[in-house]
C-alpha cells in the first residue's frame, strides 16, 4: 500500500516535469496510451461481444477517466501537488460519507468541509481556477467510482476497465498526433511523461490488485486517505512546492475526516 501510494504521487510529479514541453494535455495524453496498454493487456476485453447495454457506461467511464486526469494534471501545474491531490481526494470522501445516515458522518462532513474552506480561502496567491479544477476532478472520481460499480456488474472481470481505458487513449490520440506534428517533443520530455503513466497508472493498478487479496477493504480505504499527505511530501521534497501550516490543517482535516468515517464504520 505504501508502494502503491509513493508510486502514484511520485509519478504525478515527475509527469509535471514535462509540462514546459508537453504540457499538462500532452503528459495526460502518454499517461492514457500507458493506462491503455497496461488495462487492455490485463483485462483483455471482448469487445465484439458488448451490447449496447454495456457500452454506454464504458464510454462514459472513459470520458470521465479522461476528463478526471486531465483537469488534475491542469490543476497540479496551477496550485501545486499537494493541494491539488487533497481537492481531488473530497470525490471519494464524499461517496461514502453520502451513502452513510449515521451522526458521525455527519460530523466527518463538517470537519472535511472546514479543511476544505481552509484550503480555499481567500487571499492574494491563491488562483481559483486551479481549485476549481481540483474539485473538477474530485467530481469525475466520484463519478468514476459509480461508473466503475455499473461496468463491474454489466461487464465481467476488468474488461470493463480495460475497454474505457483503450477508448479515453483513442480519445487522446489525435493530442500526440498534433503535439508531435506542431511541437516535436524532446526525449526527455517523453521519458517524464512515460513514467508518469507507469508510477501513476500500471504500478498502482497491480499494487492494488495484490494489495487487496491480502488486505481487508476497510484497512485498504483507511491507508488511501493517507494520499494527500504523501502528496504533500511528494510534492515538497520532487518539486520543492512547501505548504504553510493551514495548508497542513486543511489536508489533516480531510485525511481525518477520511479515517474517522472508516474507523468508526465497523460499529
Amino acid at each position: 500500500m505504501v508502494g502503491s501510494g509513493l508510486s502514484n504521487q511520485t509519478g504525478a510529479a515527475i509527469g509535471s516535469l514535462a509540462f514546459p514541453v508537453l504540457g499538462p494535455l500532452g503528459v495526460v495524453a502518454v499517461r492514457q496510451y500507458v493506462a491503455a496498454i497496461v488495462l487492455v493487456a490485463v483485462g483483455r476485453p471482448r469487445l465484439r461481444a458488448f451490447t449496447r447495454r454495456q457500452w454506454w457506461p464504458v464510454l462514459l467511464l472513459a470520458l470521465v477517466f479522461g476528463t478526471m486526469n486531465l483537469s488534475l494534471y491542469t490543476a497540479i501545474d496551477r496550485i501545486g501537488l499537494g493541494l491539488a491531490v487533497t481537492l481531488e481526494f473530497l470525490g471519494p470522501l464524499s461517496i461514502a460519507l453520502a451513502a452513510s445516515r449515521r451522526r458521525v458522518d455527519a460530523c466527518c462532513a463538517v470537519i472535511a468541509a472546514a479543511g476544505v474552506i481552509t484550503l480555499m480561502r481567500p487571499r492574494p496567491s491563491a488562483d481559483f481556477l486551479g481549485m476549481g479544477l481540483a474539485l473538477l476532478a474530485a467530481a469525475c472520481w466520484a463519478s468514476y467510482i459509480l461508473l466503475n460499480r455499473t461496468v463491474g456488474r454489466r461487464i465481467p472481470g476488468a474488461q470493463g476497465s480495460a475497454a474505457a481505458a483503450g477508448v479515453s487513449a483513442l480519445m487522446f490520440l489525435p493530442v500526440g498526433i498534433v503535439l508531435v506534428l506542431r511541437h516535436p517533443p524532446t526525449a526527455e520530455a517523453v521519458a517524464y511523461a512515460v513514467a508518469a503513466g507507469v508510477l501513476s497508472s500500471a504500478v498502482p493498478y497491480l499494487a492494488d490488485l495484490f494489495t487487496l487479496r491480502h488486505v481487508p477493504a476497510p484497512a485498504f480505504g483507511l491507508f488511501m486517505s493517507v494520499n494527500p499527505v504523501l502528496a504533500g511530501l511528494v510534492g515538497w521534497v520532487v518539486l520543492g512546492q512547501s505548504l504553510g501550516g493551514p495548508e497542513w490543517a486543511g489536508i489533516g482535516a480531510i485525511v481525518a475526516a477520511n479515517a474517522v468515517s472508516i474507523l468508526t464504520s465497523r460499529e
